[in-house]
């Protein structure tokens, strides 16, 4: 398999996971996505905003239009920030479409969120882009736990793979 149809299948993954954790989310209550439960970013909406941000963030810098993010521009509607999170995973799934394999092992040039400049290679970038959002998937199932559901969809690779044969 090459490295961008791997990758492809990534993206396609993290769509899948998205949606399927977001239309849980999307069940219950303002208080309990934005309850305080401890973890990296402490609610339900503050990790998904996170998870929104990042991958925002990265698909500027790799379009090489980087774009800056201030506030919450959802003014704190999970709901709105849900249809943002699956428009970033659709323009993902877009931007793979457009690109060759030959494409994703070429470096490219950016700078973090803290001014430092870096050379890394696109496909290295993509993995850790989606390896990020698929920790914080993991944080969102255990928040979820925290909330005493029990119904939580599964998000595992595998469980993709075997839906998507």
């Amino acid at each position: 398999m090459l490295v961008g149809e791997l990758l492809f299948k990534y993206s396609l993954y993290n769509q899948w996971a998205h949606k399927r954790l977001l239309e849980l989310i999307n069940t219950l209550g303002v208080e309990q996505q934005h309850k305080t439960i401890p973890s990296s970013f402490d609610s339900l909406y503050k990790t998904v905003f996170h998870i929104w941000s990042a991958e925002s963030l990265w698909l500027g810098r790799l379009n090489l239009s980087p774009i800056k993010i201030s506030g919450d521009p959802f003014n704190e509607s999970m709901e709105k920030l849900s249809d943002a999170l699956e428009a970033v995973d659709q323009q993902w799934v877009d931007w793979f479409a457009a690109k060759q394999d030959f494409q994703l092992t070429k470096e490219i040039q950016y700078t973090n969120l803290a001014g430092q400049s870096f050379h890394q290679p696109y496909d290295l970038l993509l993995a850790h882009i989606f390896n990020h959002s698929t920790y914080h998937n993991g944080q969102l199932v255990t928040m979820l736990r925290a909330l005493s559901l029990d119904k939580i969809p599964s998000t595992d690779f595998i469980a993709w793979v075997r839906i998507n044969k």
